[in-house]
């Protein structure tokens, strides 16, 4: 497998490629969507919710953490998950100005 040459990208373009890696997956789509709907953190809910085992939650969750957003609240033997909103915004911003300053031009 070759070598991805990151550092010859902008961060901008970095940090755009990593938001679509993960939310590549329709789980995370999924579980953000969740998330993003309950009016408090949520915590074994989202086993029940997606349909997914256990650790491929914990696996998709860890991801959607490795961007910060979602964060986690321990709570007891339990971790509590809601959106970070103030990185959701970010990525929304982001995206934003991506597809705002795309041209749509016609064959």
């Amino acid at each position: 497998m070759g070598i991805t040459k990151t550092q010859i990208f902008n961060d901008k373009q970095n940090q755009l490629a990593l938001i679509f890696k993960v939310l590549a997956n329709p789980a995370r789509i999924a579980i953000l969507q969740y998330i993003s709907t309950q009016k408090a953190c949520i915590c074994n809910d989202i086993v029940d919710e997606i349909g997914l085992a256990q650790p491929t939650i914990s696996q998709h969750l860890k991801e959607l953490k490795s961007i910060d957003l979602i964060e986690g609240e321990i709570e007891g033997k339990k971790v509590c998950y809601g959106i970070n909103l103030k990185k959701w915004k970010e990525v929304q911003d982001i995206l934003n100005s991506f597809f705002d300053k795309t041209k749509f031009n016609c064959c």
